[in-house]
């Protein structure tokens, strides 16, 4: 495709995939499998990359693939491809049956059960296909990048804009008669940017995506936040080691109920490596706060109609006043727990964190004394134990005013006492994601610095 060309946005439909995926478990069941399950999806898109003012990168992709899991009674095998030529068919259903005949039975395999397969399909305005061509592309990653640039001198390098679109369309069918699929699509915009004062160099970014690109952020807006986020890192210093309220921003702050939501996974549980094992019906966070799965958020990032297995998605409380009220299961974990699944293969579909108090802005004036965390980094989190310690950037907090940016420093805790001294769940929820969460204050952690 030449570089002038529009993207292309036209995908294979229900009516295409409908019959390969019947075709699959056909020659599944030809080769002998007692029962199998097939997924087929296709997408396409661009991505564009401009760096000082100069194209990067400008790529146009589509790809396909096609997976099929088979089962010899309780013997699983599974293989994929990206052909979907009838000849690379029955030879991925071939090598799938192979597996499985080779493999050991195990009592907990199998799929979902029927009972729990979605029965109806219901419209969640998940695809907005933006007929964007490359000139438009580079432009509006030009506008983001100089927008950015332009803000201050100090602003001399930069790690690029992007605006990236892609549209895709998924199928999936099993031999217990569910069929479904359906389209999607994702936009971005997004800018970083590198600052430099008294010889050291910081860098921050900002960024927009959605379902329908009308809802994105305008680029001038996304690079003049990336510039004034890491302005106001520059110049950084380090704090004496003591013990302080901790506010997380949004953006970070999803990492924390993410650590919560790998908690409470049935593979972890079932393996009993995580420190919420047996823990449905505890207090895990404080009375006042709420979590919910919603799966059928409209444009939301996070929203299906069904999980990987087919299984119907539904709303429900996951943390209800404090308390744990379900795990997050596919059904071979939720056999392995002797429980039900929850529609969670493939992961949560919008985690929602009711707002309990304001937003950032009246968050730290209420912290005397304390420190924000704005980027975090390393991979400091035992799930086993729930010990967490990160490096962590952000700013220092006196008399409830910002009064300057900190870095090389260390935020540790426990994530079992964290989750318990969490003071407000803020209203300014981040939506970029499928975990909707404002800023968290917790009220007191270990802040390692000097």
């Amino acid at each position: 495709m030449s570089e002038t060309a529009q993207p292309a946005t036209r995908l294979p439909d229900q009516t295409t995939l409908a019959p390969l995926v019947a075709a699959i478990l056909d020659e599944a069941k030809r080769q002998g499998a007692s029962t199998a399950e097939a997924a087929v999806s296709a997408d396409t898109g661009l991505s564009v990359t401009v760096r000082l003012g100069e194209v990067e990168t400008l790529e146009h992709h589509r790809n396909r693939s096609l997976g099929v899991t088979v089962y010899f009674g309780q013997r699983k095998g599974s293989a994929s491809t990206g052909d979907w030529q009838p000849r690379a068919i029955q030879e991925t259903v071939a090598a799938a049956c192979a597996i499985a005949r080779h493999t050991a039975e195990d009592t907990c395999a199998g799929l979902a059960d029927p009972a729990r397969l979605a029965s109806k399909i219901p419209a969640l305005d998940l695809y907005h296909p933006w007929e964007l061509s490359s000139e438009a592309a580079i432009e509006l990653a030009l506008a983001c990048e100089d927008s950015a640039r332009a803000l201050d001198t100090r602003l001399d390098n930069s790690d690029g804009a992007t605006v990236f679109s892609s549209a895709g369309m998924a199928y999936y069918g099993n031999s217990h008669g569910f069929a479904g699929g359906y389209p999607s699509t994702q936009h971005m915009l997004s800018c970083t940017m590198i600052g430099r004062s008294n010889g050291r160099m910081e860098r921050d970014y900002w960024y927009s995506v959605a379902r329908h690109a009308g809802d994105l952020e305008d680029a001038v807006a996304v690079g003049r936040r990336a510039a004034e986020r890491t302005l106001r890192r520059l110049d950084p210093r380090r704090v004496k080691t003591c013990q302080v309220p901790v506010l997380f921003v949004p953006e970070v702050a999803r990492g924390l109920i993410g650590h919560f939501l790998g908690a409470i996974r049935g593979g972890a549980l079932y393996r009993k490596s995580s420190f919420l094992v047996d823990k449905l019906g505890e207090q895990i966070f404080p009375a006042f706060l709420d979590i919910r799965e919603e799966p059928h958020l409209p444009r939301a990032l996070g929203s299906a109609p069904f999980d990987a297995e087919g299984v119907a998605t539904r709303p429900r409380h996951i943390v209800e006043q404090g308390i744990l009220q379900g795990y997050v299961l596919d059904s071979y974990s939720a056999r392995r727990l002797g429980m039900e699944t929850t529609g969670n293969a493939g992961g949560v579909h919008n985690a929602v964190v009711k707002p309990t108090g304001p937003g950032f802005e009246t968050l730290v004036k209420d912290l005397s004394r304390g420190l924000v965390v704005t980027e975090l980094m390393g991979q400091g989190i035992n799930i086993l134990t729930g010990d967490y310690s990160r490096g962590a950037a952000g700013f220092w907090v006196e008399n409830g005013e910002i009064q300057y940016p900190v870095a090389e420093i260390t935020v540790a805790g426990n994530l079992k006492e964290m989750f318990r001294a969490i003071q407000v769940a803020g209203d300014d929820v981040d939506t970029r994601g499928g975990i909707r969460c404002g800023s968290l204050l917790i009220e007191g952690m270990t802040v390692a610095g000097e």
